[in-house]
């Protein structure tokens, strides 16, 4: 097959039954250009359908006939445009919950257990959510995998699976809290011998002339129940080299017990147990964000079919085309078109917002809302696998994936941190004693505390806890945001760029007046002006069009040709063979020749003129109507409108006022960012005066208008320096983020240190190219992120420096004698792991302002 041929369009007819998925993995395909090579070079074989490419994950999704190609041509053209596939040889990608995998150190023993294993490729360890990610060779099964993880003495289980961790049972009812609790009770009885009953501790048998009482027994029996589950995990460590918790308590329950100081191995068994229980009921806690994103989506659907009967199928065998029928009460199982029917829709899950939607048919819905009151019949538009609250669990799954820079600092610093306490431990077991004659068991005891101490279990999950508890608190609120560096970045950014049309406002334009000048009437101008723009795809022209088919003007269509657009000023086409221009008001300053200006009319003549529906209109030359627009236009900008005339070469032919309505919240949420010390500034292609009227209406005092796209871009760059620059002046971080409509404003976006889509439910392009995106069309989410934001990053930094403080005085306490084993166990380790994840879990109770309720006021602009 030539590379030359012109793709063949595929069979729709016939694409459920025969088409194909591909999912690959192109890591290097991290922008849009990046994209638009792969697909352009995919696209030239025959037999494609839907080409899907996600930058922000970096997978290329094919849908293809295989009939007509292959996987491996799909591949070959990936390679042709130069971008290597992660994990070639593989073609399935595995994902495996390890419940147990809740820290660095645990993820690296599950990492190096699975290196060695043929046929895995592209290990992706996910502490936060307890997951592993693998490519998998076509010969290597699932169990392979599995049996792999278990071996480095977790339990495993590929996702899907019966024994999926969002069915598992609580962590108080597994097997290592039943052997706790009975190693408790046994040191407790122990206990109450050797120090409350101490006559009535028999003594059994005596060896090498030392006496061996009953709760001596009960001590080591603990310290060998107990300490079962940890000896095997640090039989594991110390198989795969791992330096970490579980092999440093190994080696001090063996060390105190063989020391002959079994009180000491017992409780250090049990309480280090304990910890782990209460450390993993914690991060369960922060995981369940997670799962409740996940069980969103309904695991049925009732199919309508052709002959009218209905039946339940599984969702994700919904394909697409198909008609589902949801009842009042039921979650919609798939993204699609409401074919049938109406009713209020709760779509919080997708957009955190708690007033239902009114949807009726021929509006977009979305898998995982709910019907709560009408019947409706959808169409299915996208695969479950596809679906918007997919793509959120997904790309949430990735930004879990993704290492903060604290994140890698703090693995750093671990790495130099354990080996230097690991060595002082030693040298106080070992060194007084020898050096000095001090007593070997008061050493020892002081080693042991120290060894307790070396591993930094709370200091490394400080930062990844937090994380996952913003980036899942602020999903299920209807921000996407995605990676912890964005989630951290947003409280730097001092400076917010933001965009105007779809906003600020909300976008819905309508015409509110129409003004005719000499030789023209009211009709007239609609009619020229929606016959030239209905070949435009502006939303100013949108609306034009629009407001003349509701005036009956659609029947008389007149003949339209030679149609172009004028970037940035208007259009221009032929109607009925005179050229007609339809733009910016200096879109014809710009064709006219002036040399003198006539004072004809005054503006606000034509005003009532146009408000009463008169047919009156002023009587002026080109250069008069010209300089009537020159009253007119800044009277309709004052009122926040913005203003296009319709002409010929010969001059102008009437004005046409296009509003757009202001967000009700848009000014709340402007104030609420400024009092937090953001800088608000408005970018706009729009007019001067509508853009002033419209600044003046939010409250912004900063604007820039009539903005071309790469103008947007310069000021931009200019913000950016401009915050840099305080920032070099003040010591605090300065950056600048966008806030924009997330497909008109993407170039901007993408300059911004962060780029913020609005509105972003089931639009491909925002989800994708966004840092951050806000689900709904609701501003006041804006607040909401920052406060996220600021709260996450000073929860991080107290996580870090608490846990820092902790085992520093710990450190420091322990060779004095002031520190003991229980103080390291029961403070620095099971302590310390509670604080920094109950500290993380702040974040998940806070919720997005409820501004007073909007007074309905805002008019149109």
């Amino acid at each position: 097959m030539s590379d030359s041929t012109p793709p063949t369009p595929p069979d729709r007819d016939g694409e459920s039954d025969t088409s194909r998925t591909l999912e690959l993995r192109v890591p290097e395909m991290d922008c849009s250009s990046c994209a638009g090579k792969v697909t352009n070079s995919v696209e030239r074989l025959e037999g494609i359908g839907e080409l899907d490419a996600r930058v922000a994950s970096g997978r290329l999704v094919v849908e293809f006939d295989p009939a007509r190609t292959s996987d491996g041509e799909i591949r070959d053209r990936v390679r042709a445009a130069g971008y290597e596939i992660a994990g070639e040889d593989a073609d399935a990608e595995l994902t495996v919950s390890v419940p147990g995998m809740d820290c660095a150190s645990c993820a690296t023993k599950v990492e190096n257990a699975l290196a060695g294993v043929d046929g895995v490729d592209e290990i992706e360890t996910q502490p936060a959510s307890g997951r592993v990610t693998v490519a998998v060779a076509e010969a290597t099964d699932a169990e392979t995998v599995t049996a792999a993880i278990e071996g480095a003495g977790y339990d495993a289980t590929p996702v899907g699976g019966e024994g999926d961790p969002i069915d598992a049972d609580p962590v108080w009812k597994s097997r290592r809290a039943v052997i706790t609790a009975v190693g408790a009770v046994v040191v407790t009885t122990g206990m109450a011998l050797e120090f409350v009953f101490a006559g009535s501790n028999p003594t059994l048998f005596s060896a090498v002339g030392r006496s061996y009482e009953l709760s001596t027994l009960l001590f080591v029996l603990t310290a060998a129940v107990a300490g079962a589950p940890i000896f095997r995990n640090g039989y594991y460590s110390a198989r795969t080299l791992s330096l970490d918790i579980d092999f440093l308590m190994s080696v001090g329950i063996v060390a105190a017990v063989a020391a002959h100081h079994p009180f000491e191995g017992a409780t250090l068994a049990v309480l280090f147990s304990v910890a782990e229980l209460l450390e993993t009921y914690s991060m369960d806690r922060a995981r369940d964000s997670l799962r409740e994103l996940m069980d969103l989506s309904p695991e049925t659907a009732t199919v309508k079919r052709e002959d009218g009967s209905e039946e339940e199928i599984p969702a994700d065998d919904l394909a697409v085309g198909d008609t589902v029928v949801v009842r009042p009460g039921e979650k919609i199982p798939a993204d699609g078109t409401i074919r049938e029917g109406e009713s209020a829709i709760d779509e919080s899950p997708i957009t955190g917002e708690s007033v239902p939607a009114d949807k009726a048919a021929g509006d977009e819905v979305f898998a995982g809302t709910i019907a709560e009151s009408g019947y409706l019949e959808v169409a299915v538009e996208h695969a479950a696998g596809d679906s918007t609250i997919a793509r959120i669990v997904r790309l949430v799954e990735d930004a879990e994936r993704e290492r903060t820079d604290r994140e890698q600092f703090v693995d750093r610093f671990a790495s130099v941190y354990t080996p230097i306490v690991v060595a002082l431990a030693i040298a106080v077991a070992v060194g007084p004693p020898l050096l000095g004659g001090a007593s070997w068991n008061t050493w020892f005891l002081r080693g042991l505390t120290l060894l307790v101490i070396a591993c930094p279990c709370a200091f490394v999950i400080s930062t990844p806890v937090s994380v996952v508890s913003g980036i899942t608190s602020a999903a299920r609120n209807g921000v996407l945001i995605k990676g912890g560096r964005y989630l951290e970045a947003v409280a730097e950014s001092d400076v917010l760029a933001v965009d105007k049309t779809g906003t600020l406002t909300t976008g819905d334009l309508s015409v509110t007046d129409v003004i005719p000048l000499e030789g023209a009437d009211e009709t007239d101008v609609l009619r020229r002006a929606s016959a030239v723009e209905r070949r435009s795809e502006h939303p100013l022209g949108r609306a034009i069009v629009g407001f003349a088919e509701e005036r009956g003007l659609e029947p008389d269509v007149p003949d339209v040709s030679d149609f172009e657009a004028l970037t940035g000023k208007g259009v221009r086409a032929a109607v009925d063979g005179e050229t007609h221009y339809v733009g910016k008001p200096d879109l014809f300053e710009g064709l006219a020749d002036l040399e003198h200006a006539h004072a004809t009319t005054d503006g606000g003549e034509l005003l009532e003129a146009a408000s009463t529906g008169g047919d009156s209109r002023p009587d002026c030359d080109r250069d008069g109507c010209l300089d009537v627009l020159r009253d007119v236009v800044p009277r309709l900008e004052s009122e926040g409108k913005t203003v296009v005339v319709v002409g010929t070469e010969d001059g102008p032919l009437g004005v046409v006022a296009v509003a757009d309505r202001v967000r009700p919240e848009a000014e709340w949420a402007v104030s609420r960012l400024q009092e937090s010390g953001v800088r608000v500034v408005m970018l706009t292609g729009d007019n001067e005066g509508t853009a002033r009227a419209i600044a003046d209406r939010v409250g912004i005092d900063e604007f820039h208008a009539e903005l071309l796209p790469d103008e947007k871009l310069e000021w931009i760059r200019r913000l950016d320096g401009e915050a840099r620059s305080a920032d070099d002046e003040s010591d605090d971080a300065g950056s600048v983020a966008m806030l924009g409509d997330g497909i008109n404003d993407a170039p901007a976006l993408a300059t911004a240190d962060i780029g913020i889509a609005m509105g972003a439910a089931g639009t491909d392009t925002a989800l994708e190219t966004a840092d951050v995106a806000l689900m709904g069309d609701d501003l006041t989410r804006l607040p909401y992120l920052y406060r996220l934001s600021r709260t996450a990053n000073g929860v991080i930094r107290q996580n870090i420096w608490a846990s820092l403080a902790v085992k520093a005085v710990l450190a420091v306490g322990a060779p004095l004698g002031i520190v003991t084993v229980i103080h390291a166990v029961v403070v620095g380790d099971m302590g310390m792991s509670l604080g920094v994840t109950g500290n993380a879990m702040r974040l998940a109770n806070i919720e997005p302002e409820a501004p007073a309720a909007f007074d309905g006021s805002d008019a149109e602009q």
